[in-house]
Formats: C-alpha cells, sequence, structure tokens
C-alpha cells in the first residue's frame, strides 16, 4: 500500500509519501519541497502549476490564480482573463493536486493500492471541508481522506521526538493559524485540544506592510488616485509591490533591515503626473515587528483560549513545535515563545511537517472502509490444527507488543515458539499449560513479522495453514481527536415550542463518533410535492439567535424524492450520524412510514446551500455590520459591558475592510462580523435578563404600531396575554420566556403573512437585494416566476416562491426570513 500525504495551502503546497518506516517529501522541478499554489494562464491558453506560475504571476495577475484556498466552500470565482472564463476554487485546487501528484513516481501514480491524506486547517467549516474532497474528485485521486492540519503536525512531531510529555504546535502558514496540545505517553498521543484563526498568516502579514508602509510611501512620493487600493490601473503596481515586500520579509529572517525595491525599468508604471514610479523603501525588524504584533498578539490569544479549553497553563506545556513558512522568522518564534513562557522545539522542518505527518497518518487509516475508519489495533489467529487463539497488540508504538495465547481443547503440554523472521529473535519453547502471556520486541518501524511453531505433547512439530503474524510498530498513535466546533441540528423541542440547536457533537467531544438521534415531522409532505422536510445544519454554539452561528448547509427531503405516499406530520425521522476523524459529518435519514431512507450525500452543502460569493459581497457585508450595530446601540442602553467595547473593534475593522470591495478583504470582513456575532453572545448571556426586556419590548412596538390593525380581536387578546405572561416569566427568572417569546414572534409573523401586501412587499424586497442570494441561477429562476405571478395576482404562487427563496437567502435579512426558512422538524423524546 502506498501512503501519500498532501499539504494543500494557501501560498504553498507539499507531498510525501510514507513506507511504513520512512516518510519522503517529492521536491518539485526546480528542486524546492514545497511548490507555489498558484496557477498561471499565457495568452495562447497555456497552463503553468507552481514556481513558474508563481513568477509570471507578479506581472500579470489578470491571468493567475492565487490565494484561492481562502474561498473554498464559498461561490466565489476566480476570473481569468486570457480564458475569459471563471474558475472555481475546487478546480483550482484540483490543479495543485494532479501537479503535486505528479512528482510521484509512475509506479505510485498507476497504482490502485493507494491511499492519500489531504489536510485541511482545524478552522476551516464544513462546506471548505466538503469542498476540498470535492478537489480531490476534480484532480482525479481515488482513496482519500481528510485530516485536520494540527493533527497532521503532531504526527510529524511524534516521528522526530519520543519523550513523554505535553507540547504544543503552532503552525503559522500563508494564510491560517492551526492550535493544537497533545500529550505523548509511550509514543500514545492524546490530542486536548485545538483551535486557531481562519485568516491568519504570512498573507495577512504582507497586507499589513503594504497598506501601512508601501502604499502611503506611494501616496507620498507620488501623484496617485484616492482610490489607488482598488484602480484597476493600478493593479500590476499592488501585484508587484506585494512581492517586493515578500521579499524583503523574508530578508529579515537573517538580517536586521531589508529595503523594499522596484526598479523604474521593472514596473513601466506612471502616476497621474506622467512620473515613472519606483519603489525603494528601507524596512526594518522593529518596524515590521511592530506592524504584525497585533496579529502576533491574536495568535498568542487562540493558544491561550486552547490551554483553557483542555484545562491547562502554560507550566503544563513541556515545549513549543513551531510549524509554517512565516515561523522561520526567528523574531516571532521568539516573541510567542517568550509571552507564553513555553520553550521552543526545533523538531520538525516548518515547511514540510504537515505532509509528512499526513503521510504517516494515512497508514493508520483502513482504506477498505468506506468512511476512512482506522485500523483496529487489536489482531487475532485461530489454529484449526490446535485448537489455540492468538491474542495480540497488532498496532503499537512500543518498542513490544504484549501477546496472550488462549487454549481451547489443546493438551497442556503443548509447546510454543515464536521467531522473529527477520532479526532472527526467538522466544524458545513455552508450554502452554492453561495459556500463555509474553511480549514480542518490535526491532524497527513499520512491519515485524512472526512465526509461530507449535509442538505436540512428543515434541513433534504441527504443520499450520497460518503460521505467522504481523504487528505494525507505528511512528505514534492518535487515540481519538477532539472535535474543532460545535456541529448542531435546528428543530422545535416541541410542538409549537421553541427552535433550539439538538447538537450532533459539541466542541472538544472526542472524534469520530456516530450515533441516532429521532426527530419528528412538523407538516406533512406528499410525494411529488415542491415542498420539503428540512435538517438545518449550524456550527457553534450560540443558542439565541440560532442565525448568529455559521451556517453548513441544508439537508432536504423532498416530495420529489419518493414516488408515492406521504410522509405525515408527526411521522418519525430515524437520523443516523457519524462524524469522522476530520470532522466530515454523514447523515442518513429513515423515514419508516414510507419505507425510505436518504443519505446526506445526495443533496447536503449542495451550492444552492448558503454559500457566499465574497467578489460580490461588499453589501452583504454592509448589511450585516448595520444590523450588528443597532444591535450593540439598543443593548448599550441598558447594559454597560466592556465586552462591547470588542463588538466595536471587530465591526470598525469589518467596516475599513469592507471599503476596498476585493473577494479578500470581505471575506476578512465577515469572518470579523462573525467573531462579533459570538461576543454578542457573550455579553447576553451575562446580562441576560436586561436583553431580553429589550427583546420583549420591541416584539410588542412592533406589535402596536405595526400589526394591531390588521390583528383579529382573538389574535389580540393572545398576543396581551403573552405579553404579560413573557414579563411575569422574565421577572421571576423562570425557564419558560424564551418559549413566550417565541410565541409572539409566531404570532407576529402569523399575522403578517396572511396580509397580500407583505407577501408583495417581500417579494418585492428579495428581487431588489440580489446580493442576499447564494445560488444566482435558482434566483433568476424564482425571481422570474414570481414576476409572472405578480402580474397575474397569483398571491397564493408567490408565496411559494417567497418561501423557495427564503431558503437560499444568506443568513435571512430579517426575523420574517429566517421564519420563513427555519427547519420544519420536531426534537424526539
Amino acid at each position: 500500500m502506498n501512503y501519500i500525504g498532501i499539504d494543500l495551502g494557501t501560498t504553498n503546497s507539499a507531498i510525501s509519501t510514507f513506507d511504513g518506516e520512512h516518510t519522503q517529501i517529492y521536491k518539485n522541478p526546480e528542486q524546492y519541497d514545497v511548490t507555489p499554489s498558484v496557477i498561471y494562464f499565457d495568452k495562447r491558453g497555456n497552463k503553468y502549476v507552481g514556481t513558474r506560475a508563481y513568477n509570471n504571476s507578479i506581472r500579470n495577475e489578470a491571468n493567475s490564480a492565487l490565494l484561492f484556498k481562502r474561498f473554498m466552500g464559498t461561490n466565489t470565482k476566480i476570473k481569468i482573463k486570457a480564458l475569459d472564463k471563471e474558475l472555481t476554487p475546487e478546480e483550482c485546487s484540483a490543479e495543485i493536486l494532479k501537479t503535486l501528484f505528479g512528482y510521484l513516481p509512475e509506479e505510485i501514480r498507476q497504482s490502485n493500492d493507494t491511499g492519500t491524506v489531504i489536510t485541511v486547517p482545524a478552522a476551516f467549516n464544513q462546506m471548505q471541508k466538503d469542498a476540498t474532497k470535492q478537489a480531490a474528485e476534480l484532480a482525479g485521486i481515488g482513496n482519500v481522506a481528510l485530516m485536520q492540519e494540527p493533527v497532521a503536525a503532531v504526527m510529524s512531531v511524534m516521528q522526530h521526538r519520543k519523550s513523554d510529555g505535553i507540547f504544543l504546535v503552532y503552525d503559522l502558514g500563508g494564510g491560517t493559524l492551526d492550535v493544537a496540545i497533545a500529550e505523548s505517553i509511550s509514543g500514545k498521543v492524546n490530542l486536548l485540544s485545538h483551535g486557531g484563526i481562519a485568516m491568519c498568516g504570512g498573507r495577512d502579514f504582507d497586507r499589513i506592510i503594504f497598506d501601512n508602509v508601501v502604499k502611503s510611501w506611494l501616496m507620498q512620493q507620488f501623484n496617485l488616485p484616492e482610490d489607488f487600493s482598488t484602480n484597476p490601473q493600478y493593479k500590476t503596481l499592488r501585484r508587484m509591490a506585494l512581492w517586493a515586500l515578500e521579499k524583503a520579509k523574508i530578508e529579515l529572517s537573517s538580517r536586521d533591515e531589508a529595503i523594499i525595491s522596484l526598479p523604474e525599468t521593472e514596473l513601466n508604471v506612471f502616476d497621474l503626473d506622467e512620473e515613472e514610479i519606483y519603489i525603494d523603501i528601507p524596512l526594518t525588524r522593529n518596524e515590521f515587528d511592530a506592524l504584525i504584533d497585533e496579529k502576533i498578539n491574536d495568535s498568542i490569544n487562540a493558544v491561550r483560549a486552547s490551554l483553557e479549553k483542555a484545562g491547562l497553563t502554560p507550566h503544563d506545556i513541556e515545549r513549543i513545535v513551531f510549524v509554517g513558512g512565516p515561523t522561520q522568522y526567528k523574531p516571532l518564534r521568539d516573541k510567542v515563545a517568550f509571552e507564553l513562557g513555553i520553550s521552543q522545539s526545533t523538531d520538525v522542518n516548518p515547511m514540510t511537517a504537515v505532509a509528512e505527518g499526513a503521510s504517516i497518518f494515512a497508514e493508520s487509516i483502513d482504506w477498505s472502509k468506506e468512511n476512512r475508519s482506522r485500523k483496529s489495533s487489536k489482531g487475532s489467529l485461530q489454529t484449526s490444527e490446535v485448537d489455540l487463539q492468538f491474542n495480540y497488540l497488532a498496532r503499537t508504538p512500543s518498542d513490544k507488543a504484549k501477546l496472550v495465547v488462549k487454549a481451547g481443547s489443546a493438551n497442556s503440554n503443548v509447546e510454543i515458539q515464536i521467531d522473529n523472521i527477520d532479526t532472527g529473535w526467538t522466544s524458545g519453547k513455552m508450554l502452554l499449560g492453561t495459556g500463555i502471556s509474553t511480549h514480542l520486541p518490535l526491532t524497527k518501524r513499520g512491519v515485524n513479522i512472526f512465526k509461530i511453531f507449535i509442538f505436540d505433547e512428543n515434541g513433534m512439530p504441527v504443520n499450520l495453514k497460518e503460521d505467522t503474524i504481523e504487528i505494525t510498530k507505528t511512528a505514534a498513535s492518535i487515540d481519538a481527536i477532539p472535535a474543532s466546533s460545535s456541529i448542531g441540528i435546528e428543530a422545535r423541542d416541541k410542538i409549537g415550542g421553541n427552535l433550539v440547536l439538538d447538537y450532533l457533537v459539541k466542541e472538544g467531544d472526542k472524534l469520530p463518533v456516530k450515533g441516532t438521534k429521532i426527530f419528528k415531522s412538523e407538516e406533512s409532505l406528499k410525494a411529488g410535492s415542491p415542498q420539503s422536510i428540512r435538517f438545518k445544519l449550524w456550527e457553534g454554539e450560540i443558542s439565541d439567535p440560532i442565525e448568529d452561528n455559521r451556517y453548513i448547509g441544508t439537508f432536504e427531503i423532498r416530495g420529489t424524492d419518493f414516488d408515492t405516499g406521504v410522509i405525515p406530520s408527526g411521522a418519525e425521522l430515524v437520523l443516523d450520524y457519524e462524524i469522522l476523524d476530520s470532522g466530515n459529518i454523514i447523515l442518513d435519514i429513515s423515514v419508516p412510514t414510507i419505507g425510505n431512507s436518504f443519505h446526506s450525500g445526495r443533496n447536503f452543502y449542495s451550492r444552492e446551500s448558503g454559500q457566499i460569493d465574497y467578489s460580490n459581497a461588499s453589501e452583504l457585508v454592509e448589511k450585516e455590520v448595520e444590523t450588528i450595530e443597532e444591535r450593540v446601540a439598543e443593548i448599550e442602553q441598558v447594559v454597560d459591558d466592556k465586552q462591547l467595547d470588542d463588538v466595536r473593534k471587530k465591526i470598525q475593522h469589518a467596516k475599513t475592510l469592507e471599503k476596498e470591495h476585493d473577494a479578500e478583504t470581505a471575506k476578512q470582513a465577515m469572518d470579523d462580523v462573525q467573531d462579533a456575532k459570538k461576543i454578542l453572545a457573550k455579553v447576553k448571556k451575562n446580562n441576560l435578563k436586561e436583553i431580553r426586556q429589550i427583546e420583549l419590548n420591541n416584539l410588542k412596538s412592533f406589535f402596536e404600531e405595526t400589526l394591531q390593525q390588521f390583528a383579529k380581536p382573538i389574535e389580540i387578546n393572545k398576543y396581551d396575554k403573552l405579553v404579560v405572561s413573557a414579563q411575569r416569566s422574565l421577572e421571576n427568572n423562570n425557564n419558560d420566556f424564551d418559549g413566550y417569546l417565541d410565541e409572539l414572534r409566531q404570532l407576529n409573523f402569523d399575522i403578517l403573512w396572511k396580509q397580500d401586501w407583505f407577501v408583495v412587499n417581500k417579494f418585492k424586497y428579495m428581487i431588489e437585494n440580489p446580493y442576499q442570494f447564494s445560488d444566482t441561477h435558482l434566483y433568476e429562476t424564482l425571481k422570474q416566476e414570481g414576476i409572472i405571478a405578480l402580474e397575474n395576482d397569483d398571491i397564493q404562487k408567490l408565496r411559494m416562491i417567497v418561501v423557495q427563496l427564503a431558503q437560499i437567502q444568506i443568513g435571512g435579512a430579517s426575523l420574517q426570513d429566517d421564519m420563513l426558512a427555519s427547519a420544519n422538524i420536531i426534537r424526539g423524546s
């Protein structure tokens, strides 16, 4: 079996093999261990990948694809001018994977007996992981499993160092930070905690230097337009300046000062006064350190958060292992180690550790299993000639493995001998008696083969059909991997009850894990119906509002998915789930009433499930920022919480980034918004009563000012009673407040939804804001159908279209949108 590991990086990628004993990094044609994750197309459409592509991309970014890993799992396209087409991030990643695979010997490439592990950051969400698997499929790579980068880094560390203790892996790459805390005991590794930051790496350092040093210097020296940062006329200048500062940044690894330098002849760019532009900017270590200080502090805080999750302090950590290109900068390593108070280690090659660790992990996978579970550590052999059972440890990182021989009906005078085929070691003859327990020495890493000899009561050898056992001495073994985030399914806690998250796994729970959950359908679904039963999945632990978590996707059972019958309201829905080592989710839903089952591979994480196109997301970011600002303004009127300052800081940073109108900064801005939502959840937890009062007052005001005129007397009476009950519950600190609040929201929505004018206005708002919808094709189709329905005054048809639009709306622009698209299942008992 060939074991392959691939570190598919933001800026550089690498490939390694493992033969059971040793890893081998395969170099690119330029004889470097790592290959730039860049694709370039010339005017004739010829494609180049790697070093040559990177060199060409410096002057011609319009025909290049780079940094696409940051957009995996989104609808963001990479535009290639030379081809007059767009590539998806998955297609770009597939080109990198194919190129890396091309470095391998032909006998490995052509073999069907190969298993490949591709690494992903711990901070990757489910759609990003799914997109990585799609890239592997596009590259034609079979037998693929995913593994989190910090786990791979830990495996690499264990290959080089066997001493016991707790160590920390600080993996800072071109685009992401991954942190892993692991405990090693006799080669067995327990991953205690991991975390990280989705957008924190060398690329971010480059942007900081550009924005604070290069850009300001150019604006002072030359007459450049105010929109220089986004002006297409200066795109080549910006790209070449980034290339020059990257060279200077690398030079600072060995010197105290470097020059960001580009002569006029190389740039060939002119300012508004037709003056030829050049770059000649000195950059010192002190300046660079000051500029990246905030990012490094963020990374140190991420480490501390991981330590806290594991219940550890820096004093518990023996050493910190640095992985990733940016960690080759010594002042960075020194600062991180000093601030944490943990000794540094140089156990691994920071550029190749992840790929090597991935190839080692590939050996531990049982590639015959579809779910890519790990090989069993237990082995057994039953001899039929003499009734004996041999039980042994088939996989271990130790220098010896325990063997137990159990006697069935065999004569107790039988003797047994175990020999190592490679070394000549022998156990000597051992009398069976009532059984034998011994240890077999493992002299080499990889497979150790032992031969069994049995002698009958007369001392004569017994011929055995099966007389060998194989024991693998592994580089390391990881007992369990903690989940990097909590994953829950949105459902009502009872009929007409609150929407809650029913968790499949909580952050820190050990992976892999599998289980079964019972749900019930909230409404009926007929065969052939365009409607669906929706299982909405969210990543995060924000209980209210659920929409503040990161949306993963919706697994739908549509009426068109089965031919006959009806799934009645209240029907049992049996959910079998499995979450793999990588964090990927596999779902199966059985519906006994119709005798059908549905697998998540059919429509889960589909492109119509809320993936954002960050190249066209500035309006969406602006809307999200405005919503958070409004929430903060309301809260700060009644709450004095210092964490609100952190929310403002995140939002201000998002607003600054949003002005640049490019995909990368839009992605960073949306991450800032998500961080702000997490902090707001903490604020609410600390000030629950005051914020609940705000929510109740808002609902009451909305009803009185807008809806009461349309409500029936019975609805007004019900609303008033619910408000009184909610207020009493709030004052008495009862747990049923959220239930009353949900009933009030539902009543508000029910009154609105019966109004034709509301349906018409909702549809008009939706078609005037296309940026809120992920699936452009489906959006346009529904838009046209809705316009026709509106022209024909077919309001009932329009209602159905508004519901369908809400289901592909990113995040939900309002409470009404969320209620239209919410899951329609009930949590079982």
